[in-house]
């Protein structure tokens, strides 16, 4: 049974993912990490990177693209949706999460 995947890639997203894996010469064997970091006074936050798949983690394929979620951070990223803002302010990834109280979005740095 083919799972589907719990979080939205938007187009933008995806094609700086795509861009970053070819300017930064990503292994062919691994995908991006989609996942959670911290939960202290400032809540919990999402990350973004590139990794190798674990046990623990769930595949999903987007567009040719590999993406792992490790189980235990399914229910955290379930709706949230991944965008790519590029502005004279600012420049990187944003993460909607619709679940969460506040309709305001995290603006994280460009992946490295």
């Amino acid at each position: 049974m083919k799972l589907t995947i719990p979080v939205n890639i938007r187009a933008k997203a995806l094609k700086e993912i795509k861009l970053i894996i070819e300017k930064k010469g990503i292994p062919d064997d691994y995908g991006l990490r989609i996942g959670i970091k911290g939960a202290g006074c400032s809540g919990m936050g999402f990350l973004l990177g590139f990794d190798k798949e674990k046990d623990s983690d769930e595949s999903f394929e987007v567009e040719g693209l590999n993406v792992l979620i490790d189980k235990r951070h399914t229910m955290y990223v379930v709706g949230l949706e991944i965008d790519f803002y590029d502005g004279g302010d600012a420049r990187g990834f944003t993460f909607v999460n619709p679940n969460a109280e506040s309709d305001e979005s995290t603006l994280e740095k460009e992946m490295n």
